[in-house]
């Protein structure tokens, strides 16, 4: 048992909107694997209609109502809210793994640690392109010294989020890749941790959502990639969508210059894609055609949007439609 009114040494942070149902998955899964040390789960709702305020004091939550904020924002206040010495960010879409708090702790014996966590898994029910959008994520076979960990599921040192100031309250997307790129910067080590599992139940679940997921995902890439550090994986995620976007406007302008020029640019954004669909296919092994296919498609849609987020801005019905899509999954 635990001793009772323990300071925490856990805070969890759950940014929520309208996501009731997925919301109360997420908060059972906290408490099953929080249940070993003093925790505490806050809940910041962005202006939820349904009853996700009501599930998450329901389940022991502390509810803070923050209508119309970005997710930036919504992290930085719970984390302001709480006093555990470690941070755990998780979506509400997410369900962590029994042992993920057991996984977690030990991470940070060593005090060159500021951040842990892992990439998401798909769920044993997904679809064929929630499987395959699965694939872009590549999970590392042992704990290793990474550049970035997604905000959905990362625990950070209180000290070392404080020292940041946190997230960037102005970006609206890439704003975890903003922030691992100052952690690293200040001298902090992150390490992907395949104990550290996750499942994501929110995976776009059809082509359309992954192109819009993905196009407003992809806003604010250039804007955090010029900041730098310009590392290799840095200018690869710059200039694969600008080279993407090059072929774009050349295949639309081909009426106009001819026909050969969309031709090979048809080609060259082909062969993005392909290297991209093979990279995911390694990663993941197809065990039949339609696999390689699904992977194909994905990849086509996930470069098509990266490369559009380059001049069109998304706005934030697109944002919304993309999070009521996949609150329907």
């Amino acid at each position: 048992m635990l001793p009772p009114n323990s300071a925490p040494v856990l805070t969890f942070v759950v940014p929520v909107r309208d996501d009731a149902v997925r919301l109360r998955r997420c908060l059972a899964s906290i408490r099953a694997s929080a249940s070993v040390v003093p925790f505490e789960i806050i809940v910041v709702d962005n202006g939820s209609k349904d009853e996700s305020a009501q599930v998450a004091a329901a389940l022991g939550a502390t509810v803070l109502s923050l209508p119309n904020l970005s997710v930036g924002e919504l992290r930085n206040a719970g984390a302001a809210a709480g006093t555990g010495e470690l941070i755990a960010f998780v979506d509400a879409d997410h369900e962590l793994d029994r042992e993920w708090t057991r996984a977690a702790l030990p991470v940070f014996d060593d005090p060159c640690t500021a951040a842990a966590g892992a990439p998401y898994a798909s769920p044993a029910d997904a679809n064929r392109v929630q499987r395959a959008y699965g694939h872009l994520r590549t999970m590392p076979d042992r704990p290793q010294v990474t550049q970035w960990l997604g905000s959905g599921n990362l625990v950070v040192r209180r000290k070392a989020f404080e020292a940041l100031r946190g997230f960037d309250t102005t970006l609206e997307a890439c704003e975890d890749v903003d922030f691992c790129n100052r952690l690293a910067a200040a001298g902090y080590r992150l390490l992907a941790d395949p104990a550290l599992r996750s499942v994501h139940r929110g995976d776009p679940s059809t082509l359309r959502a992954v192109f819009r997921g993905e196009l407003w995902r992809g806003r604010n890439n250039m804007r955090v990639t010029l900041r730098g550090p310009l590392t290799a994986r840095a200018l690869v995620s710059l200039l694969i969508p600008m080279t993407g976007l090059m072929c774009l406007a050349v295949l639309a302008l081909s009426p106009l210059i001819g026909w050969q020029a969309g031709v090979l640019a048809a080609g060259a954004f082909g062969a993005l894609t392909l290297l991209r669909t093979l990279r995911m296919s390694a990663a993941h092994p197809p065990t039949s055609i339609i696999d390689i296919l699904d992977n194909l498609a994905v990849a086509l849609a996930y470069d098509a949007a990266r490369a559009l987020a380059l001049v069109f801005r998304a706005t934030h019905r697109t944002r919304h439609d993309v999070m009521k899509e996949r609150a329907l999954v």
